[in-house]
């Protein structure tokens, strides 16, 4: 990688911590179809809201979602919005703590917050926990380098860019940056999903997030 390139994968999600938070649909796959969540992510609390829609067979999860790093809220619906209401509902959520292994969509909720930092990642331990250069790609518009970041060391976590451990992935996690550093895409090996998680950013209007009931968001 080039020092250019290093320096950005170094400043991604801390510039996702600037921007204070951002849109972003979150593709989960499942053996009998899947979940795409269309969300809001408020990356200064560490907290999304977004709305669920199954594919496939899996449609039992359709509705609102609301969580942090130790909680998720869910909000069943037959027929959900296609973006979530400003202010959400007063009522009718469930709640239930986060998995941290073992469940694809807890893994990608919790990957997703943790693509938020409130400072850059040590560019100089990037190449040495396995970051690469893969290739160029055109992002909806945006001219992007595909990097991969550092491998999972095991099964119940894999490093995020400056060497922080996730949650319930496997492999190598790949990112989308463009030329200022900015994050449009991650893809991530999870160890219980049949194919990556695929997270794109800025694919809709980034909706306010405000803080769920009863939960303390994680700094």
């Amino acid at each position: 990688m080039t020092s250019d390139e290093v320096n950005r994968l170094a400043v991604t999600r801390f510039l996702n911590y600037q921007a204070e938070g951002r849109a972003v649909t979150i593709d989960v796959p499942n053996v009998g179809g899947g979940l795409v969540i269309t969300a809001s992510v408020d990356y200064r609390t560490h907290t999304g809201y977004g709305v669920v829609r199954g594919t496939g067979r899996d449609t039992s999860s359709d509705g609102l979602i609301r969580w942090t790093a130790t909680t998720v809220l869910v909000h069943p619906m037959t027929d959900p919005p296609e973006v979530v209401p400003a202010t959400p509902p007063e009522s009718g959520w469930y709640s239930r703590p986060l998995q941290a292994s073992g469940m694809t969509l807890d893994s990608a909720l919790a990957i997703v917050l943790d693509l938020g930092s409130d400072r850059p990642d040590n560019a100089a331990l990037l190449p040495q926990n396995g970051a690469t250069w893969v290739g160029r790609e055109e992002v909806r518009g945006h001219r992007t380098d595909i990097m991969t970041g550092p491998r999972a060391e095991a099964e119940s976590g894999a490093e995020a860019p400056g060497g922080d451990p996730g949650t319930g992935t496997s492999g190598t996690v790949r990112y989308w940056i463009g030329s200022d550093g900015t994050m449009y895409r991650v893809e991530v090996d999870i160890a219980s999903a049949p194919e990556p998680v695929v997270l794109d950013f800025d694919t809709q209007t980034y909706v306010p997030v405000e803080p769920l009931p009863g939960a303390t968001p994680t700094p």
